[in-house]
């Protein structure tokens, strides 16, 4: 029988997310791993302070601390890459990190040794990265994370995981909740698609390892898109995309995101034989029929399908406070994300853990860096001890 697609209910997650907790990656019950050295590293002073860039474990890494530090610390995790993140020493922190670095916290993040999806080395490389920081500038008095769109994700991992090192954290537009939720809509949405523009985009299972998601390939798709406008109006109503340029930005990064999972877990890890398409027409339902009879399905591999799960379905047992910040529209990471996250964070009974805001703008991650350092001050400050950050949306 076919399941409703919209939103999973939380039963259908509680044991993937239990059997994760348990063999969680980068921890041990006999406590962390030795801190490693770094294997090569260069350190530049400068009237703003110290930045330090080098390669530890195979991630590169950078570090900053302001001339005038107050001796806390903000572990970042930046987002989703298609090519791999460099650090140049001489470069100042420009991006969601910076107004951290402002209000006189050290800054501490890893390029990852691996790009894509990245939760599997991202978590370990950037815990290994605080050990080693803490052993050669010491102990910092207060430590926080913070990340962005997939970063936004790790926030909570982290806070899951392994609470005890932080007071709280900021996830800054983050992909949160369950994988395998948010990416099996991601191939779905590729496969209705494929329906309505055959032969526009690569083959799906496998996609091609040549794929790379350039301009050409959302110029091919948004050129599909014009010719044939009621085609694109059935896909803009299904995604819930405002407009084609945005819709042929998705289907060719969500192309590339599926390559990327089918390379790491080995085989092709969604499904989406029990999904139900709704919505193509908001007067007629006729579409809707004939797209879920006509689509193609897809089976999944099981071993493959087991990697997506365990990277990552969270627990929603936060332990410590997480403010939560996005835009009222995002067309990559949805709101219906958050709201999943939300629910597990409620039924695991840390609810107090949790605040979400909502920037009333469009577009991913596009918040001004007033109001990444606001979100800051207040999760600090709650965290502290200080009042909870009110909830809801927050005007520019």
């Amino acid at each position: 029988m076919l399941m409703a697609a919209r939103r999973p209910t939380l039963a259908a997650i509680a044991l993937p997310a239990i059997l994760l907790l348990a063999s969680a990656p980068g921890l041990d019950a006999a406590g962390p791993p030795a801190t490693p050295t770094p294997s090569h590293n260069e350190v530049l002073q400068s009237p703003a302070g110290i930045t330090e860039v080098g390669l530890l474990n195979g991630a590169s890494y950078r570090i900053d601390i302001p001339l005038h530090w107050n001796h806390s610390l903000v572990v970042f995790y930046h987002g989703y890459a298609l090519q791999p993140v460099s650090y140049h020493i001489a470069a100042r922190l420009a991006g969601q990190e910076q107004p951290f670095f402002e209000r006189h916290y050290a800054v501490i993040q890893s390029a990852f040794s691996k790009t894509g999806w990245a939760l599997e080395q991202a978590y370990p490389e950037t815990d290994a990265l605080r050990r080693y920081f803490i052993k050669k500038y010491g102990q910092p008095n207060e430590t926080y994370v913070a990340g962005g769109s997939m970063g936004g994700q790790l926030v909570a991992v982290t806070l899951e995981l392994n609470p005890k090192p932080y007071l709280g954290g900021l996830d800054l537009c983050g992909s949160v909740g369950p994988t395998y939720v948010n990416f099996d809509h991601r191939f779905a949405m590729r496969a209705a698609f494929d329906y309505y523009f055959p032969g526009v985009m690569p083959p799906l299972v496998p996609v091609p390892a040549s794929f790379e998601d350039t301009i050409a390939d959302r110029d091919k798709v948004f050129d599909a898109l014009r010719a044939d406008p009621a085609a694109a109006t059935a896909m803009r109503n299904l995604t819930g995309l405002h407009n084609d340029a945005n819709l042929a930005h998705d289907i060719a990064y969500w192309t590339f995101i599926v390559k990327d999972l089918q390379q790491r877990a080995g085989g092709n890890p969604f499904d989406n034989r029990n999904f139900v398409y709704n919505g193509t027409s908001p007067s007629s339902a006729g579409d809707d029929f004939e797209l879920n009879e006509k689509v193609r399905r897809y089976t999944a591999s099981p071993q493959a399908r087991a990697y997506m799960l365990h990277h990552y379905t969270p627990t929603g047992r936060l332990g410590r406070p997480m403010l939560a910040l996005h835009t009222i529209y995002d067309p990559i990471v949805q709101l219906s994300q958050l709201e999943l996250y939300e629910d597990e964070v409620q039924v695991a009974g840390a609810e107090q853990n949790l605040v979400q805001q909502v920037v009333d703008r469009e577009g991913h991650c596009d918040f001004t860096q007033d109001e990444i350092g606001d979100a800051f001050d207040a999760m600090v400050r709650w965290a502290k001890g200080g009042p909870r950050p009110v909830p809801g949306v927050i005007k520019p």
